[in-house]
């Protein structure tokens, strides 16, 4: 296989690959109330995000996209239709955001909209 051939990697951070679900479909997670995150996905004394209050939804989510190592992290905490209403609110690394378009372009047409 040539350079030019090899997959792309996206970097959540350095030495961090995104991961990305395979379908928006599969990600149902809470849409409402209080969520508490694990240390491992957001390691401030104050874990809990009122789901209710739209700066702190994208906050949660910004921090699962970026932090998770497994899919089923994002299955827990993510909502596919929610993520496809906040995705051009979201504030994330530039290759968390290229890994997940390129995976569902739906998202990529939610930020032309």
């Amino acid at each position: 296989m040539s350079a030019s051939a090899a997959p792309v990697a996206h970097l959540a951070r350095p030495h961090r690959p995104v991961v990305v679900a395979g379908t928006l479909a599969e990600l149902r997670g809470p849409t409402c109330g209080l969520v508490e995150l694990p240390l491992r996905l957001w390691w401030h004394p104050q874990r809990a995000f009122d789901l209710a209050e739209r700066t702190m939804l994208l906050w949660m989510y910004e921090n699962v996209l970026r932090e998770s190592i497994r899919v089923d992290e994002l299955r827990a905490y993510l909502d596919g239709a929610t993520l496809l209403r906040v995705w051009s609110d979201l504030n994330l690394p530039r290759g968390v955001r290229a890994a997940w378009e390129a995976r569902h372009p739906r998202l990529r047409a939610r930020l032309a909209a």
